[in-house]
């Protein structure tokens, strides 16, 4: 049955009253079940922002790495059941050439091998991942510089002794002097630095994209490695369009499987993983963390939920015989009951409004003081305020309940 007008908006100003009523009367029970509530509001609005900013900063991460790559491994060996870090086959350049000759998907393809070696430079020393780059590396992967040049293509058919640096190694070997120019030793070997590269943070896999070295594959094969060294670690094949991803990744197993005689009934040797693949990994991370967060808030904010019902709870034992004159003069249960609610939902709103300022707060303090990347949009603020609603809602259910099942010639005897 639907209440006209004038009797909804008797019912709001009713409830309404009624909490300023309870403000003289249960200061400190009021503040305190009003803190409890913004304070789970608070607590909702940081987690919720918190995971935002993660999964935000996973997604930029995995996209520097590039929208439409795929990578080739050789896969890791078993032995006696486990695996280890040597692998069952191994992967040349003349594989990548053929990649990029034989699957029309792929636009470009590169390899490189990685030997975590001692940098000198003077009287300082670092370990770093050196990479042995190919030609396209560059523009496949992103490695390009944001000071000096990048290698050339005639850097890489002379063999020549130069390398880029990432921005901790610049950091560790020079302090705040510029590199570019000065010489610094690989395996004994001087190379001329000639660029920094852009720095990229930590990867989403943890470990720091900026503590490596870029030199020329030939220069490394040549005079670093040994002319016998002839395996890469990675080969990555960047494809004209991401849709193209699936497709190419199948071409590619083929391929590779001709290339290294493998029979129908033999397993495959590589690995590949398209960068889809490592999107959904990190956002089935992400989603798991989320839900973590939410479990968390919602045990703050059944704190909170429990606070206002039992200030409720109170005020219906307090106001006993005001219901019961409310109900002799016409008063219905379920104007009782709505009534109720309306304070509880009031209740919830002006804690909920706190709680979201304190969160967004909050949120700011955590990026700030901690560091964290966080997102506070709008629909995190809406999420945090039909919280709050919620919460009045469900937990005035009980107390409003209770108020309209009084019995009014019982209400009207209660002292």
């Amino acid at each position: 049955m639907a209440f006209p007008r004038s009797t909804c908006y008797t019912l709001l100003w009713c409830g309404i009253g009624s909490v300023l009523r309870l403000l003289p009367r249960q200061r400190v029970r009021l503040a305190s079940s009003l803190l409890a509530l913004a304070l789970a509001v608070a607590t909702v609005t940081v987690m919720i922002s918190i995971g935002a900013g993660a999964l935000q900063t996973v997604r930029d991460q995995v996209a520097a790495e590039g929208i439409n790559i795929l990578y080739v491994l050789p896969k890791p060996r078993l032995i006696s059941g486990v695996r280890t870090s040597k692998t069952s086959g191994s992967l040349t350049v003349e594989d990548a050439l053929d990649l990029k000759r034989s699957i029309p998907e792929v636009r470009e393809t590169c390899w490189w091998r990685q030997d975590p070696t001692q940098l000198v430079h003077g009287h300082e020393n670092w370990m770093a991942r050196v990479l042995s780059i190919s030609p396209g590396c560059q523009s496949v992967k992103g490695w390009l510089p944001i000071a000096g040049r990048e290698i050339t293509d005639l850097d890489f058919e002379r063999s020549r002794q130069v390398a880029l640096l990432g921005h901790t190694v610049v950091r560790r070997l020079f302090g705040d002097a510029d590199p570019i120019g000065s010489t610094i030793r690989i395996r004994h070997v001087p190379f001329s630095i000639i660029g920094v590269l852009e720095e990229k943070g930590v990867a989403p896999g943890g470990y720091d994209q900026d503590d490596i070295v870029l030199i020329p594959y030939s220069t490394a094969r040549h005079k670093v490695l040994g002319k016998n060294e002839s395996h890469v670690e990675v080969i990555a094949a960047a494809t004209y369009g991401r849709e193209e991803l699936p497709e190419a990744a199948a071409s590619v197993t083929s391929l590779l499987r001709a290339r290294h005689r493998l029979q129908p009934a033999d397993p495959d040797d590589i690995l590949v993983r398209t960068q889809l693949e490592v999107e959904h990994f990190y956002e089935e991370a992400g989603a798991t963390f989320g839900q973590l967060l939410v479990m968390l808030a919602a045990i703050s904010l059944l704190v909170g939920g429990i606070g206002i019902m039992n200030i409720l709870l109170v005020s219906v034992t307090e106001r006993t015989r005001e219901i019961g004159v409310r109900m002799a003069v016409g008063a219905k249960r379920r104007h009782i009951l709505i009534q109720f609610l309306i304070e509880a939902m009031t209740l919830s709103l002006v804690g909920g409004c706190i709680g979201i300022l304190l969160g967004i707060v909050g949120a700011r303090l955590t990026t700030v003081i901690a560091g964290w990347p966080t997102i506070i949009s709008p629909q995190t603020v809406a999420t945090a305020f039909v919280f709050s609603v919620a919460v009045g809602l469900f937990f005035g259910l009980y107390p409003a309940n209770k108020a309209s099942r009084l019995n009014p010639i019982d209400a009207l005897r209660y002292e």
